[in-house]
């Protein structure tokens, strides 16, 4: 599909989703999201360092806006930790989740009745009006004036707290791993005083993947084409290949290796047809981004090169959410550890 801003933002650049905050926040550098918190018996108030920007809460949100970014990370963490009730307006779908009854939940949620601007997100006067105590955005475009965007200051001006995701302050997602959604699940689990429950999905999740890593540990790893389906991000016949991120943390913990990795300096790789056909590709991961049948976009791919080993053994696996920056990247591991090494389960 073409791509628009927020798309081409968080996938291309940060994704945000979104993503999906700030610097490179596996190492705790500064730059990311540090907490403070007061020894008050309700936990508040509590102050985190976000993209160089501290934000204080008195008591835990209550209008929470979701914005767009083209991700899912957020509102999919909000609802991990049962924070449905707290969002007044959400911009963020993907159409589908390997969590089952995700995608239900995020359609029922409220939208403020938003009117989209032109960079497919809340508009300026919109958000005011929205009256929120906290934003989320996946990426620091969320908060540029020059797109019509209210900027923190603004935000700040009406007693608003805003928040940017992990890897979001220079919109670099290069460097994003696993570590970054639970980032992201930590610190809303202090601004909303659940901590706790943030803790047991982050011990859950990495229980999963730790079970999953030692399986297939010692393996050898194929070699993984991920990319978006029907989606494009440049002007080559595949701009939405995966090179680096976080998707390759899922993979490296799954028993795989990326194909791609080293065809771009950034996130995405715009590779041409000839490039793609060169290259052994063991399997696919084909990532599904509102689209409605990435199973077939798959299928296409592998009977347009049949000389692949993932030709030759039909070996592909769709994913939607869980391959991206949220609370679900183990699920991405176990499907994609499964599809690699079916032996070893």
């Amino acid at each position: 599909m073409p791509m628009n801003r927020p798309v081409a933002t968080a996938l291309a650049a940060a994704l945000c989703l979104l993503t999906a905050a700030c610097g490179s926040s596996t190492d705790d550098k500064a730059g990311d999201s540090t907490t403070e918190a007061a020894a008050s018996g309700n936990g508040y108030p509590v102050t985190l360092d976000n993209c160089g920007r501290k934000q204080t809460f008195e008591k835990a949100p209550s209008r929470v806006v979701v914005m767009n970014g083209a991700s899912v990370a957020e509102v999919s963490t909000l609802l991990a930790l049962g924070l449905d009730d707290r969002i007044v307006a959400n911009q963020q779908t993907y159409g589908h989740s390997e969590v089952p009854g995700r995608a239900e939940a995020i359609k029922k949620l409220p939208d403020g009745d938003v009117t989209q601007n032109d960079a497919f997100d809340v508009p300026r006067e919109t958000m005011i009006g929205l009256r929120p105590d906290l934003v989320l955005s996946t990426t620091a475009y969320g908060f540029d004036e020059k797109n019509g965007f209210a900027t923190r200051d603004q935000l700040e001006a009406v007693d608003a707290n805003s928040y940017i995701s992990p890897q979001g302050c220079d919109q670099d997602t290069s460097r994003m791993t696993i570590a970054d959604s639970y980032r992201l699940l930590r610190d809303m689990g202090k601004v909303f005083n659940t901590g706790d429950k943030a803790e047991k999905l982050i011990a859950a999740s990495e229980k999963k993947i730790a079970a999953v890593a030692d399986k297939v540990r010692g393996k050898k790893k194929p070699k993984v084409m991920v990319l978006f389906s029907n989606m494009s991000m440049g002007g080559n016949d595949f701009s939405s290949v995966v090179a680096k991120g976080i998707y390759n943390d899922i993979l490296a913990k799954a028993g795989g290796a990326n194909a791609f990795e080293n065809a771009s300096e950034g996130s995405f790789a715009d590779l041409s047809k000839e490039k793609v056909a060169a290259t052994d590709v063991d399997a696919l991961v084909v990532i599904g981004y509102n689209d409605p049948d990435p199973a077939a976009y798959a299928k296409k791919l592998l009977k347009e090169f049949p000389q692949w080993p993932a030709a030759r053994n039909n070996t592909y696996v769709t994913l939607s959410d869980s391959m991206y920056l949220g609370p679900s990247n183990d699920l991405a591991v176990e499907k994609i550890a499964k599809m690699l090494h079916p032996d070893a389960f």
